[in-house]
């Protein structure tokens, strides 16, 4: 992780005359997180930056693209790296090795691999303190192990699985600057053999019996970690997304049933190759282990001994995050996407209302609710700013056709098998929702829809909230709850932003929405974050090539936008190879906290420690490239 600190003036900024109080810092987590951080967050700062004539919410001048090996900020701001992949969490602790031939048991002690979402957890009364829980969603086996190729027995298959799941850390501001603290009690990992239990309807339903688990409420294991979400009541949400990557099958004329084939199971397990020396993992002999994955995961952070609660009553998706809202009546709202072509967006709705006065008493509110999927109308058409109306289709047994005759024999199953019940209720297929994230200001929901190169062929018609055919660029949905109430069953939406490259397309729809120009342009935003002042930061995952229809964009980036005036600039730019991801902010807004996944994961980096033929910390998963 990399750290944006508090720093005087550089020479440069004094011959421009640039004058700040503070200054964020910006920092890389290595194969984790980057942090940023300083006063450009703060209304106080904005005030000596912004002409209040504007009104404008951006005070730093956007930076250009670029294809450096390193992180690219404005003037004023600073990184640093605050922890990287194989760091060990404990004092004593087993150190990286950057050969590969650290082992399983070692890997399991340290930080894990290729971070994604993030959240911080400041300690009550304390700015100086926090907690954070930091996804690390896979590994790449070119640098996890010495021969740089798939795994070779069992221990590399246990090597692999520790890289992921989750690191829990404690960090301290001492001299102004976060650092880890290592040997913290409250240091965790959590990864791919961690036990858990299930929560909700689906507990103790046939499809998740095991012979290992003929209870169906207990399961090992959380991997493919991508975003998460934080609840108000002081726990982390990790959501699993490419899991079924992980499974295949030892048994080449296996046959799959309905519910298999739709969550993407294949004999080959997409490289992976976790079943051929680990049999939870081989389909052909426990084809329902494959259900036992791919939902959202609570996590206490502040209590090492706490077991993991997979959320059964959000049901099973591919998740990319849990963003939560309030109704106003009280109870819990969880927005989420499916982060694949022509998947769905999903909100939950618990039954109970939240006790802010005693955080214990929400442990089991997601196990209580009703799940949600949305539907969209063809919306007016405006290629530059398409606008229009949606409604949320309930995904109960027993109701909108959900019974047994479609295959569905009780709640479980609609669960199990969300994909299929959204597909009968005919919701709208979106061009791979990510992160959802929900405005401090005005309640208003955002969603990036990253890409899809499939959109305008059979099952995806060109339309609605996915306006393009072969969407190479992405674009981010907008949406207001009718009444401005997140219990609503209808809403309003438009999309926010249409990516695309001006120079290479001129106009809509390739050249983007009139809000992006030569000087901010990018392709597939990832991740989302507000910051509570109600900026919105905009992180990219795409194409890096720098070529095509990508000329000028450069490396994966960090943007900035004003929601009311649609204003975006680039605040960050990433070393080569990389996906900007994770966001979270330090409690008094001076340090902004950021991802930097998969540097060089394809060669030509040795990013962050630059020696020589060194070894960059941190990789990228082929399901999130651009195709």
């Amino acid at each position: 992780m990399n750290l944006l600190e508090e720093n005087q003036p550089t020479d440069l900024e004094q011959m421009v005359g640039l004058s700040r109080r503070r200054f964020i810092g910006a920092g890389a987590l290595c194969g984790a997180a980057l942090f940023l951080g300083g006063n450009l967050l703060s209304r106080s700062v904005l005030a000596d930056s912004v002409s209040a004539a504007s009104g404008s919410l951006l005070g730093f001048t956007g930076i250009p693209s670029s294809t450096a090996d390193g992180i690219s900020l404005p003037p004023g701001y600073k990184a640093s790296v605050l922890i990287s992949w194989g760091q060990p969490l404990h004092a004593g602790g087993p150190a990286f090795d950057p050969s590969g031939k650290g082992t399983a048991k070692a890997q399991e002690l340290q930080f894990g691999d290729n971070n994604d979402g993030m959240s911080l957890f400041p300690f009550p009364g304390d700015e100086n303190r926090a907690l954070m829980a930091i996804n690390n969603e896979y590994t790449n086996y070119r640098y996890l192990f010495d021969h740089g190729g798939a795994p070779a027995n069992a221990e590399d298959v246990h090597k692999a699985q520790a890289a992921e799941g989750v690191s829990v850390i404690e960090v301290r501001r001492k001299d102004g600057q976060w650092q880890f603290v290592q040997g913290s009690k409250y240091n965790r990992r959590i990864h791919g053999n961690t036990p858990m239990r299930f929560g909700g309807p689906a507990t103790g339903d046939a499809w998740l019996r095991t012979a290992a688990d003929n209870s169906a409420s207990k399961v090992l294991g959380t991997f493919q970690n991508c975003a998460n979400g934080k609840t108000p009541w002081g726990t982390y949400l990790t959501c699993e997304e490419n899991f079924t990557d992980c499974f295949g099958s030892s048994d080449p004329q296996q046959a799959f049933d309905a519910g298999q084939k739709r969550y993407g199971a294949s004999v080959a397990g997409k490289e992976v190759n976790w079943h051929q020396h680990d049999p939870r993992f081989d389909l052909a002999k426990n084809p329902n282990e494959l259900n036992r994955h791919g939902w959202v995961v609570e996590i206490d952070p502040f209590d090492p001994k706490s077991v993991p609660v997979k959320r059964t009553a959000l049901g099973r998706f591919k998740h990319e995050n849990a963003a939560l809202g309030e109704t106003r009546d009280g109870r819990a709202v969880v927005y989420m996407g499916d982060d694949e072509r022509g998947e769905f967006i999903y909100k939950f709705i618990s039954r109970d209302r939240i006790d802010h006065k005693n955080p214990t008493a929400n442990r089991s509110l997601l196990d209580h609710g009703t799940l949600y999927v949305a539907r969209f109308d063809e919306g007016d058409g405006n290629p530059g700013h398409p606008k229009g109306k949606g409604q949320w289709l309930e995904l109960t047994h027993g109701k909108n056709g959900l019974n047994a005759a479609a295959g569905f024999a009780n709640q479980a199953q609609v669960l199990i098998h969300a994909r299929l019940a959204a597909s009968l209720l005919k919701a709208t297929r979106m061009d791979r929702p990510e992160w959802i994230v929900v405005s401090p200001k005005d309640g208003q929901v955002y969603c990036t829809l990253t890409n899809n190169v499939k959109r305008g062929e059979e099952g995806q018609p060109v339309g609605g909230p996915n306006p393009r055919e072969k969407n190479v660029y992405g674009q981010i949905l907008r949406w207001r709850e009718s009444a401005d109430d997140h219990a609503a069953m209808e809403f309003d939406w438009d999309l926010f932003v249409v990516a695309g490259n001006p120079q290479v397309h001129p106009g809509a729809p390739k050249g983007g929405s009139d809000n992006v120009t030569a000087q901010n342009m990018f392709n597939s935003p990832d991740g989302l974050g507000f910051d509570p002042d109600g900026r919105l930061w905009i992180l990219t995952d795409g194409d890096y090539s720098n070529a095509g229809d990508f000329a000028g964009m450069g490396n994966n980036q960090m943007l900035c936008a004003d929601p009311a005036t649609g204003e975006i600039r680039r605040f960050m730019v990433g070393p080569v190879a990389c996906e900007v991801t994770g966001i979270a902010f330090a409690p008094d807004q001076k340090t902004l906290f950021v991802g930097i996944q998969h540097p060089g994961e394809t060669g030509g980096s040795t990013f962050p420690e630059h020696l020589p033929n060194g070894k960059p910390r941190s990789h990228r998963t082929p399901h999130n490239s651009l195709i």
